[in-house]
């Protein structure tokens, strides 16, 4: 069974999708004008105004549209999402939590800044053989933003087309699935216990390429679980249906488990809130992702 088939979050992605009238496909080719029309932003007799002046000032339609005062830059942003198939949110979506700035504002600096850390991922993981696809984002304390990074970096990777799966692999405090909105009464502890298989990795409507893992049920003896061959064997089979997997962690600085964790992805991102973390906290937890033989291959000073 293929991740997420049989889940009734797949009807239910389908539907939101629907009803939210997501960009998935056809929408390459046509024209910003026809976009807007078609969403209600514009008018047709505006747009043949649009047109005339784009004809007679040799402007962009967005250009001459904003100077019409017809369209705003977020209109504008919006026909080049859809056009592009780029997906992202309005504002007055609820349907998962403000937090995730990648997905409502996907323009702005700080999803610039996730896009330039895709980026460098990137680039390590294809100019060096031996990095996996699997990378852990671990911080020192908790309140440093490693969830924030982690489902930001995910939503990214899947606004470039990278099927990604995000992995709440925090057993002790989870918070994926409160960013998702998404049933936390299965997930990685069920499956490493054997209690469920990758039915219970939920799709998520909005980004077609993008999918969770929640925690799952709270367990007395998280870093057992993640010690197990189970979670090792989650990992491969993650790695052989997905093109990049992002695993969220515990704080380091409080157990072992970011260590464990880091250890079976073989890579790891380090998240760190400036003005807050602590410069001793942080180098012991590089000397122990270097311990668990896991490749540091970027690090973010989160200022949001």
């Amino acid at each position: 069974m293929k991740p997420g088939e049989g889940l009734s979050d797949v009807t239910r992605s389908q539907r939101a999708a629907g009803a939210m009238g997501i960009a998935r496909v056809g929408q390459r080719g046509r024209s910003i004008g026809e976009i807007l029309i078609e969403a209600g932003r514009l008018e047709s007799d505006g747009a043949a105004k649009i047109g005339l002046m784009q004809r007679e000032l040799g402007l962009h339609f967005g250009e001459a549209a904003m100077k019409l005062g017809l369209l705003k830059l977020a209109d504008i942003e919006f026909a080049l999402a859809r056009q592009f198939e780029y997906p992202y949110l309005t504002a007055d979506d609820t349907s998962i939590a403000p937090e995730l700035v990648s997905a409502f504002r996907p323009f702005g600096a700080v999803a610039e800044q996730l896009r330039s850390l895709r980026t460098r991922l990137l680039m390590s993981l294809l100019t060096e053989a031996k990095t996996p696809r699997s990378i852990a984002v671990v911080s020192g304390s908790a309140g440093e933003g490693r969830s924030f990074v982690a489902a930001n970096l995910a939503i990214v990777f899947s606004q470039m087309g990278e099927r990604t799966l995000l992995i709440d692999a925090d057993l002790r405090k989870p918070r994926q699935h409160l960013l998702f909105r998404l049933d936390n009464r299965q997930g990685l502890s069920n499956v490493l216990l054997g209690r469920a298989h990758f039915e219970c990795i939920a799709s998520v409507p909005q980004f077609q390429d993008l999918s969770i893992l929640t925690a799952g049920s709270t367990a007395p003896n998280p870093q057992e679980l993640l010690s197990w061959p189970a979670f090792p064997a989650v990992l491969r089979d993650a790695v052989g249906s997905f093109d990049v997997v992002i695993v969220d962690t515990p704080p380091a600085g409080a157990s072992a488990d970011a260590q464990i964790i880091a250890s079976r992805t073989g890579s790891a991102v380090l998240v760190a809130r400036a003005e807050q973390s602590d410069a001793r906290t942080l180098r012991r937890v590089r000397a122990a992702l270097r311990e668990s033989g896991a490749h540091l291959i970027g690090s973010v000073l989160n200022g949001a």
